[in-house]
């Protein structure tokens, strides 16, 4: 495993109850469960999954990605696999959200968050 997806495996969940924080905020609902999901042939792999409850989901709120890299942002690569991990798993126009230590060079999100909304959502409590 490369240093930099241990380091994005590692912060995700503490993205996770940070955005369990502070939503609703901008395009997304508040999520009474915040995780993650992943196949298990790791085919397709959603960093968050905003919905009504856990372990087993009846509605999804919103789907996203962590990308928790120095210099990269989170480019419209990253919002195309985001799109194809979602067409996986539902067909629904579920919201999509990106968290990136290095911003967002793209359009087509509900809401993107950096380390500084991050970490107001443990300043506010």
């Amino acid at each position: 495993m490369k240093h930099s997806s241990w380091r994005g495996r590692a912060v995700e969940p503490l993205v996770r109850e940070s955005l369990a924080r502070i939503l609703p905020d901008g395009g997304l609902p508040a999520a009474p469960a915040v995780g993650g999901y992943w196949t298990r042939s790791n085919d397709v792999e959603i960093d968050l999954v905003g919905a009504d409850r856990q372990p087993v989901a009846k509605q999804l709120l919103f789907l996203g990605s962590v990308k928790w890299l120095e210099k990269a942002p989170f480019d419209a690569h990253d919002l195309a696999a985001l799109h194809k991990h979602r067409a996986s798993l539902t067909d629904e126009p579920i919201p999509l959200v990106a968290v990136s230590r290095s911003g967002v060079t793209c359009s087509g999100l509900q809401a993107a968050f950096g380390p500084e909304e991050l970490l107001r959502a443990w300043r506010a409590r």
